[in-house]
């Protein structure tokens, strides 16, 4: 579990890419941002995995956004429950009550990949395991950030006869988390539909994760998302 977040140069690749934030970008956009505490839920995508890569930042994404936001908010808190090998429900069970104690004011519920990644997937109940977690914080106060993550089964690692099952079930997850962001009113990152999405560069070696140049483009998406949120605009 992560308890403070992180500060590091950012390597000098990072602002040439397309996909990444550029020098002031997410300064400019977190401007006058109201949130002082900050929890994250989920599976391994929440807790941070992926392979590191040459000139691109070693922290990972849910890291990186609380060092941001703490920039601009001098005192902000953070706490990251994000844990590898655990199915939505138990994302649910083991983290909710947690998080909740923590008092946060802004939050990011990340689970259901690692059901999705399994021909046993069900949807309906990631779909309760998510609803409950999204109201519990909202009705704490807490904005809540949800995600449709990438789509792994672009990865060269896995096996091509397991292509076509994989992306169906990833993109039945974000399609349902995106359908149950609309209706709950959440802040939503889609990056299954991201461009990079289908670069095979993208992912780790262990056909699960992106690596780290895909943590830095969705931390990008996300400061991006949430600078729209607050109604900031980046002219660099």
């Amino acid at each position: 579990m992560t308890t403070e977040p992180v500060t590091e140069d950012v390597p000098a690749l990072e602002p040439g890419d397309p996909y990444c934030l550029r020098v002031g970008e997410a300064a400019a956009l977190l401007a006058g941002h109201p949130w002082r505490r900050f929890v994250a839920l989920g599976d391994s995508v929440a807790e941070g995995l992926g392979d590191p890569v040459p000139g691109y930042s070693t922290l990972p994404w849910i890291d990186r956004i609380a060092a941001e936001l703490t920039a601009v908010q001098p005192g902000f808190g953070y706490r990251n429950f994000g844990e590898r090998d655990l199915k939505a429900a138990v994302v649910c069970e083991r983290q909710l009550d947690a998080a909740l104690d923590f008092g946060p004011d802004l939050a990011m519920v990340c689970a259901g990949g690692y059901d999705a990644v399994r021909p046993s997937y069900q949807s309906d109940v990631v779909d309760a395991a998510l609803r409950t977690m999204i109201t519990a914080l909202q009705g704490r106060g807490a904005d809540v950030i949800t995600v449709g993550i990438f789509d792994v089964s672009h990865c060269v690692a896995v096996p091509d006869r397991f292509r076509p099952a994989l992306g169906e079930r990833i993109h039945t997850l974000s399609r349902r988390t995106r359908e149950l962001a609309a209706s709950l009113g959440t802040i939503h990152i889609d990056l299954t539909e991201h461009p990079a999405a289908r670069d095979p560069a993208m992912y780790s070696s262990d056909g699960l994760h992106g690596n780290l140049r895909s943590h830095a483009v969705c931390a990008a998406e996300t400061v991006r998302r949430l600078g729209e949120h607050l109604g900031n605009t980046f002219r660099g």
